[in-house]
């Protein structure tokens, strides 16, 4: 190496403008230090270099001469005024942020940026962690890898993230300039789909290519239960992933299930698509394919399904399920199936053919959306025999459904003094065993509010008068009878009733003795009707004769009542000084009351005709009134004048909490209700008393059992022909009363749910929108293709085992029963006795049970039973329900992926059950 003194040349090399982009280095990495940059001026020559002097003139020797002359610098002197090279642009257009724990490193000469140990670059939406991340600012590129420890453990591998896709590869290679990259053994996730791959190239943001990749809906991507094999992948995030020849691998095994090709959607948003069937063979029907079809995403707001089934025999069904909600306004689903089912073969005698349809609405409206007025719909009809003789699954739990509801309603409240309110409703009751069908379209009510005429502008009203109140009720109704073959047809309007009804009701209330309140009304009632009778004796043709007439006509009457009634509160204290005992009080609140009715008498709407025996020696008169087809009802036309006792009583109690904290005794109810009643005729000639009726109900077991009974007991006494007459029981030789009826009614639930605080069910929703129980005693819809009517609770989130058992084993259990007893003609029998039992339980991990079934002690007999096994195969789950005896008996095994986006990889067979019986 070579000392050069001072001279010209480097004189003019400290002035001449260098061209670096160590500028654009410290604007891009913030936190570089200054000092280190500056500490390197230029590098050193090459040994064995000699630099000479250059032999130009030094500038700095001015003459004399040259004095009065200005000094241009070199700038000055540039010939080049601008440059017309534009500059580049720099590699990084926004702020880069970066840390490490060990150290971080900037190689000024290699132009390099190293970090060591947990180390994490951020830039734009791009995110990066590594145990090694080197920065290239040369190449524009950013290599990360993990880090091997002393035991040859490959840790921190790095972690990329961009936007909301994460990969997590063995080692990255990054382009900062062209967005491309080189992944090597990456693990990323699309949507439910984990994606493992040898080598993986990012075209940009929007293409990714991987080779011999393997995917799948596995937890584990490192040891997957199940994988799907292809050479070429192709992922648009977000859109969809488009693979080549695929094979499918179980438990590392290949199998021959494969694909040339596939195609799956990815996306966050609602889009439309094809609903892949469910297939398998009918008996009777042949081969079929179930449930498939199109899902239309239609808006925001809106959606729906379109579902068919087909039959090889020429069977078909259609489905169309619509789903919509508007927040904070309302939100609904409706819902139409119908079925052409054919038996058999046409030439045998079997053979059969009938269609089947069912319509279901169901629509709720938010209450913040309208305070005055409400709209609300709870549709379910349809053909009577359409749960008994439907084949599709999902109908399988409803078939018990004896009694179809609808109904749908707006009401709206008009504010003022008085406040008027209105509302209209239509509704629908069928009855499945008689196909007997009641409707009302429509029926319309209005009602003005209580008006006080004496009440004071201010304060409390007191006394008789101030009290007096009055009303106004109208009530307009449109009354339907029709069977299920005349629904809507023409003839099912031909007996159409209808009628309007108004009231008035005038009522006062005030105390008596300061601790009686006493209450007295009377309202007068006005009937139209549209449509009369008149009835007389043919004795040509021997029978009575109804005609109808229309035209309109009317009825009024009124009544009056008085009821007295107080609350009488009784405490018993069994706490003593020094001991503790478990019962403390016991609470009994006590409602008695009495009534006095009076009914007149409106014979002057009745008439009489004389009716002609056969032989035509005798007549008869028979009393009827023309307004005896009226929906409300016809005018009374015996005076009765009654008193009415009743006695309501409410027990609790309060007890030693066992809560060794606790500072207070806890209540619990003994008696929810325990209800008397009965009444005295004084205007009747015989019977005078009403028999004695008591209800009553419970909740015990820390209210998971709930207790419903009743009974009926009758003061009087029946003849050795059974008929009841006027003689009281203890004066034929019996006791105080003659129990002539009974029932009571107990349930319960309890669940593994009601200590983890979890809950799911969409079977219940499903047999509740059909008309059935909230419960699952009459079993469980059975599409297994459908993950969501079976979802349950992630194993990661399950919570700490409850006291009551020290591993987390879910289960549940649900008891209903009832027992009816008759006595009324002396039969002494119990009409009905049941116990119905509904239970699931996971024996083993990932084995589940359950059974929904009852027993019939009067027929001695059990229900409807069905048994379900589950087995969670993690990522695929298996599902087989058995119904074993009864014209139900059939079977459905189901075994497929549990992940929505494969859940159309699935495998079932099933026995319908045999229709003819």
């Amino acid at each position: 190496m070579t000392i050069q003194k001072p001279s010209h040349t480097f004189t003019k090399i400290h002035l001449k403008a260098l061209r670096t982009n160590n500028f654009h280095i410290l604007f891009a990495l913030s936190f570089t230090v200054f000092i280190n940059t500056f500490g390197f001026s230029q590098d050193l020559p090459k040994s064995g270099i000699t630099v000479e002097a250059s032999k130009d003139n030094d500038s700095l020797n001015v003459r004399v001469g040259n004095a009065i002359k200005p000094v241009t610098n070199e700038k000055g002197q540039d010939s080049i005024v601008k440059d017309t090279v534009k500059p580049k642009p720099g590699m990084l257009t926004g702020p880069v942020k970066y840390k490490a724990t060990d150290y971080t490193s900037f190689n000024n000469k290699e132009q390099k940026l190293y970090m060591y140990n947990e180390a994490e670059v951020y830039y734009e939406d791009m995110e990066l962690k590594a145990g090694i991340i080197i920065i290239d600012y040369n190449t524009n590129t950013v290599f990360a890898k993990g880090i091997t420890d002393s035991t040859g453990v490959y840790t921190q591998a790095p972690i990329f993230k961009q936007l909301d896709n994460e990969v997590k590869p063995d080692s990255i290679k990054f382009n900062t300039k062209t967005q491309k990259a080189l992944i090597y053994n990456s693990n990323t996730e699309q949507g439910d789909i984990k994606i493992f791959a040898p080598v993986t190239k990012k075209v940009n943001d929007s293409v990714i290519f991987l080779q011999k990749g393997r995917f799948t809906t596995a937890k584990d991507i490192d040891n997957p239960e199940y994988y799907f094999q292809a050479n070429k992948i192709k992922i648009v995030p977000g859109e969809k992933i488009v693979v080549g020849l695929t094979n499918m691998v179980i438990a590392d095994v290949p199998t021959p299930l494969g694909l040339p090709f596939g195609f799956f959607p990815l996306t966050n948003k609602q889009t439309s698509g094809v609903i892949i069937p469910t297939f398998g063979e009918e008996s009777n029907r042949g081969y079929f394919i179930q449930n498939g079809g199109y899902y239309f995403a239609l808006s925001e707001y809106f959606d729906l399904a379109v579902l068919g089934d087909y039959y090889t025999n020429g069977s078909y069904g259609l489905r169309m399920e619509s789903s919509y909600a508007n927040k904070y306004r309302f939100r609904g689903n409706l819902g139409f199936r119908y079925e052409n089912l054919i038996n058999s073969e046409r030439g045998f005698p079997d053979y059969g053919k009938s269609n089947i349809y069912n319509i279901r609405w169901s629509h709720t409206q938010d209450t913040k959306a309208n305070p005055s007025s409400r709209f609300a719909a709870s549709v379910n009809l349809g053909s009577s025999n359409y749960y008994q003789t439907s084949i599709n699954q999902v109908n399988a739990p409803s078939f018990l459904n004896n009694t179809l509801a609808s109904s749908v309603s707006y009401s709206k409240t008009f504010q003022g003094d008085p406040q008027v309110n209105f509302s209209a409703a239509a509704t629908h009751s069928q009855n499945t065993n008689t196909q007997v069908i009641n409707m009302t379209l429509p029926t319309v009510q209005a009602s003005v509010s209580r008006i006080f005429p004496f009440a004071p502008r201010e304060g409390v009203k007191k006394g008789i008068i101030q009290n007096v109140n009055f009303q106004y009720n109208v009530r307009a109704e449109n009354k339907i009878l029709t069977t299920d073959s005349l629904f809507f047809k023409k003839e099912m309007w031909d007996n159409a009733e209808n009628g309007i009804k108004h009231s008035i009701p005038l009522t006062t209330n005030f105390k008596i003795l300061k601790y009686l309140s006493l209450s007295a009304s009377t309202s007068y009632d006005e009937t139209w009707v549209f449509e009369t009778v008149k009835k007389y004796f043919d004795p040509d043709e021997e029978k009575v004769i109804t005609q109808s007439i229309k035209g309109f006509d009317a009825f009024r009457t009124y009544n009056f009542s008085t009821s007295l009634g107080t609350t009488v509160y009784g405490m018993f204290d069994f706490r003593k000084d020094g001991k503790d005992r478990k019962i403390q009080q016991i609470r009994h609140v006590m409602r008695p009351s009495i009534s006095y009715n009076i009914n007149p008498s409106f014979s002057k709407y009745y008439q009489t005709f004389e009716v002609i025996s056969a032989d035509g020696l005798t007549t008869t008169e028979e009393e009827y009134t023309r307004f005896e087809n009226g929906i409300f009802g016809v005018p009374n036309n015996r005076y009765s004048s009654s008193i009415g006792m009743s006695l309501s009583n409410n027990i609790e109690a309060k007890v030693r909490d066992k809560d060794s904290s606790a500072t207070e005794a806890r209540k619990i109810k003994l008696l929810d209700n325990l209800n008397f009643s009965t009444a005295y005729n004084v205007a009747g000639d015989s019977l005078n008393w009403s028999p004695l009726r008591m209800s009553g109900s419970t909740q015990i077991l820390k209210n998971k059992m709930s207790i419903n009974f009743g009974a009926t007991m009758d003061p009087y006494a029946l003849d050795n022909n059974n008929n009841k007459i006027d003689k009281f029981n203890t004066d034929n030789g019996g006791s105080l009363f003659r129990l002539t009826s009974a029932n009571i009614t107990m349930s319960y639930s309890i669940s593994s749910r009601d200590f983890d605080g979890s809950d799911n069910d969409r079977s219940q929703e499903e047999n509740l929108r059909s008309g059935g129980r909230d419960d699952d005693l009459f079993g469980r819809a059975q599409d297994f293709s459908d993950q969501s009517y079976y979802d349950k609770e992630d194993d990661e989130k399950q919570k700490e085992p409850s006291k009551l058992y020290t591993q987390k084993i879910p289960w549940d259990i649900k008891f209903a029963y009832a027992a009816n007893y008759g006595n009324a003609r002396r039969e002494n029998e119990i009409s009905s006795h049941s116990l119905m039992f509904s239970g699931d339980v996971e024996i083993a991990p990932q084995w589940t049970i359950g059974a929904s079934s009852g027993y019939d002690f009067k027929n001695q007999g059990f229900t409807y039973t069905q048994l379900r096994f589950e087995r969670d195969l993690l990522s695929w789950r298996m599902n087989l329900s058995w119904v074993p005896f009864s014209s139900r008996s059939s079977w459905y095994f189901f075994i497929g992926i549990k992940s929505n986006i494969l859940k159309d990889i699935k495998y079932d067979k099933r026995r319908q059950p045999d229709q003819r019986l």
